[in-house]
């Protein structure tokens, strides 16, 4: 088992990772009824694209020797109606200043494997997926 979720009433719910017991709260965003006063479910979905692809690309630079400590990334997602769907998720990634990541070479590296994430391709293709790596 992965995790265990509570409704909690109110459109929230409370979502707990079974292996180390972190919590996190879902609610409905104010679009939809909602407070918006935690991630929706669809913002974790567009929060996990974004947080798989930091992974992958940390595992693959740390196998090259360089550190994305403080790498960041900015997520925009956007809805559709009829049916309400995330349509496009937008994600703008922002590397520190790393010597190694002068090189193109290694740029190149550090963006195929964030396009290769687990996540990426789990989500359906006619999720318009724009990433855009800042160097």
């Amino acid at each position: 088992m992965t995790s265990t979720i509570i409704y909690n009433g109110g459109l929230r719910t409370h979502c707990t990772h079974i292996e180390s017991g972190n919590q996190i709260v879902t609610d409905a965003p104010k679009d939809n009824q909602g407070n918006g006063e935690a991630f929706s479910p669809t913002d974790l979905t567009a929060t996990s694209l974004a947080a798989c692809m930091l992974t992958v690309m940390g595992i693959k630079a740390r196998d090259m020797q360089i550190d994305l400590k403080d790498t960041k990334a900015e997520v925009t997602k956007v809805m559709m109606a009829d049916p309400r769907r995330i349509g496009a998720i937008h994600i703008k990634i922002y590397f520190p200043d790393i010597e190694a990541l002068q090189d193109e070479k290694n740029r190149e590296i550090l963006r195929r494997t964030a396009l290769t994430c687990p996540v990426y391709h789990s989500l359906h293709p006619d999720i318009d997926k724009q990433v855009a790596f800042i160097f």
